[in-house]
């Protein structure tokens, strides 16, 4: 079978040969560590990869089914762990440039390549022989001796195929193939009419989606933030050929459709079978809880707001009778922020070079866990922007290699995140495979005066995404199945949200928070004012997101969404949660990618649930000592290395010795 199997990839590349040159997918990189050698990949060539890469993975599939040997975790579970190799090469490549570096033709691409790839997984997911094979394994789980990691490697791979229909008659189970491909092409196309959308917001005002904030901050013309405001609020709401509602309807349907013939009430309660929260419910009572705090802080903050509007109403500034709406915040928030505390942060972004901020962030990194970062020269790249490091241990191993790619452009979708390029895991024959790992951010790029300065936001956001970087980093697990960010989705927050406690810490800003200029280390006193302001403006802050996560759940909870009005439908639920009139949900229903587009479907309130855990595995770090050795390592070993390799609580109580306190998040975020 292998040497069959190897002739046909010789001749299916000599087929993809022009002028003698090889489809890089099908040749070993020879690069530093395995990064791909983008300059060499031309678009032509990611399709015949992707149908390669499926042809060698069913293959693979095909070898475990006809194995005639009893089915053991080897034969078949590590057996499928492993397959599909080509194609996850491929796929780590093809999917990061998408959301990073698109094109026109690049966008047709993946559209074509979403497809395949959906139909092939669809294949898999409804192979009864594999499954007769995993549950053969399964059932006799008790008497095989396996360790913790592969339990939970063999519930994960058995629930795959359980919990997507591999039991539903023939017709439930053309039909569930159907909606996931349809799924897959829908939320592909989302992305991609935000990221039009994004562009037109950009074009005519000649600001980026990720500036909004800072732009809306320092914008004295109300008129102009009105019209801003409105522009940003309702991308994919336009009724233009971008506009987001049907894509949305039918993605809901579709969800609905598949929660019923997988004997759920709603999409909600089918996604959250395997999360930590278990139950809409839970996940509900949780956000009320959450939100009822944070709108009681909110309106404090819109009466601090309006005192300061009405002095600009005497002067003559703004109309007579004018009262604080949403364009007005952070316009506003900012005036109150530098009266109380006299903080500018105009002041504070020349302390904060991009360069300098993310030499902070290994920093952190290499104090906390011994690991050092060291820039690969001439790394092959997508784009000029990116860099790559090599990380290594404090023993000098090899970690994995990060790639950093933090400015904006028109072919980059908008936020910050972090990706894959390569899984961390154990080959076959015992090799050990580290990482490739990217982060991805919209920081302001260079200009002809001065370099990338962040404000205090994106700091903390280098922060958030690199602690999702070092959870793919030190990932020490055997198996792709639950290696790095394999996690529960509202556990996988934890190892972010956690790495942002660092960044004000005055021992970090001492070490990093250089003026770009003079070199000066930031003023003590200006140390001080951004602590002290560190819980500023948190009652808008929370409700924007406890807000979200609400409208999130809402939508994933219906069990029809027929004959439904979107902007009606989030009016109505805006007004059930008693969110005030000066507050929209951090991201409104047609421009709301994570639920959309990025797997945080009925997971979007994963942020907090994660920052509970993280503010109250941080008050061990203030109690211990915030560089603490053992409480480091011990956070190490016990989160960051360990993937999904146990229950997200069993590892969290391993770590802290008890459950987490409800109230850390609410004490963290001066609320309660």
């Amino acid at each position: 079978m292998k040497k069959v199997f190897a002739i046909a990839l010789a001749l299916f590349a000599m087929t993809a040969c022009t002028s003698n040159r090889t489809n890089p997918f099908f040749a070993e990189w020879d690069t530093p560590f395995g990064i791909p050698p983008f300059e060499q990949i031309r678009e032509a060539d990611y399709i015949p990869a992707i149908q390669e890469g499926i042809r060698q993975h069913d293959a693979e599939i095909e070898a475990i089914v006809n194995n005639p040997e009893a089915p053991t975790f080897d034969n078949v579970i590590t057996a499928y762990d492993l397959s599909g190799g080509l194609l996850n090469k491929i796929v780590g490549v093809l999917f990061n440039l998408a959301e990073t570096d698109n094109t026109p033709t690049l966008e047709k691409i993946v559209e074509e390549a979403t497809d395949l790839i959906s139909r092939h997984a669809n294949d898999i997911t409804f192979n009864k022989d594999l499954f007769a094979k995993v549950e053969a394994v399964n059932n006799q789980k008790a008497s095989l001796d396996l360790t913790r990691e592969q339990e939970m490697v063999l519930d994960k791979i058995y629930r795959s195929f359980a919990d997507e229909g591999i039991a539903l008659d023939e017709a439930g189970q053309a039909r569930m193939k159907e909606i996931n491909t349809e799924l897959s092409a829908l939320s592909n196309r989302f992305g991609n009419y935000l990221l039009k959308e994004n562009n037109a917001f950009k074009a005519k005002f000649g600001v980026a989606v990720s500036e909004y904030t800072e732009a809306m901050t320092t914008e004295e013309d109300r008129a102009k933030r009105e019209e801003m405001f409105r522009a940003y609020s309702n991308r994919g709401n336009n009724g233009n050929e971008t506009d987001t509602k049907e894509i949305i309807l039918n993605i809901l349907k579709l969800k609905e459709e598949k929660a019923r013939l997988l004997g759920y009430e709603n999409p909600a309660a089918h996604i959250l079978s395997d999360k930590m929260a278990k139950t809409p419910e839970t996940v509900d009572a949780f956000l009320a809880n959450i939100f009822k705090y944070a709108v009681a802080r909110a309106k404090e903050e819109v009466k601090d707001m309006q005192q300061v509007m009405d002095e600009d109403i005497k002067a003559g500034k703004v109309e007579t009778g004018a009262t604080i709406q949403p364009w007005d915040w952070f316009y506003y928030a900012e005036r109150v922020r530098k009266a109380k505390y006299d903080l500018d942060e105009e002041i504070t972004k020349p302390y904060f070079q991009m360069e300098n901020v993310r030499e902070g962030v290994f920093n952190t990194a290499s104090k906390l866990y011994g690991l050092q970062f060291e820039k690969i020269e001439n790394a092959p790249k997508y784009n000029p922007d990116v860099e790559a490091f090599k990380v290594t241990d404090a023993d000098g191993s090899l970690i994995g290699v990060l790639t950093t790619d933090y400015f904006p452009r028109e072919s980059k979708r908008g936020g910050a995140w972090m990706n894959n390029i390569r899984d961390q895991y154990v080959t076959a024959d015992g090799q050990m495979v580290r990482p490739i790992i990217v982060n991805v951010g919209n920081f302001n790029k260079p200009t002809a005066d001065a370099p990338s300065l962040l404000s205090l936001d994106n700091v903390e956001t280098m922060f958030h995404e690199f602690g999702h970087a070092l959870h793919g980093l030190l990932s020490q697990c055997h198996y792709t199945t639950v290696s790095g960010t394999s996690v529960a989705r509202d556990f996988v927050e934890l190892p972010s949200q956690i790495n942002e406690n660092w960044a004000f810490q005055k021992e970090v800003l001492a070490g990093y928070a250089k003026h770009y200029q003079t070199g000066e280390v930031i003023p003590d006193e200006l140390v001080e004012k951004i602590i002290a302001a560190g819980n500023f403006n948190q009652g808008f802050m929370t409700t924007e997101l406890c807000a979200a996560s609400i409208l999130d759940m809402k939508w994933h909870e219906l069990a029809s969404v027929e004959g439904i009005d979107i902007a009606e439908f989030e009016q109505k639920a805006c007004r059930e949660m008693g969110l005030i009139d000066e507050i929209i949900p951090r991201y409104r229903t047609t421009y709301f990618n994570h639920i959309f587009n990025s797997g945080y479907s009925a997971g979007y309130y994963s942020y907090l649930w994660a920052e509970v855990l993280d503010k109250d595995a941080f008050e061990l770090f203030k109690q211990k000592g915030i560089f603490d050795p053992e409480t480091a390592m011990s956070f190490r070993h016990n989160i960051l290395e360990k993937g999904g390799s146990e229950e997200p609580m069993t590892l969290y109580k391993q770590f802290r010795g008890a459950e987490p306190d409800p109230d850390a998040l609410l004490r963290a975020r001066g609320l309660k």
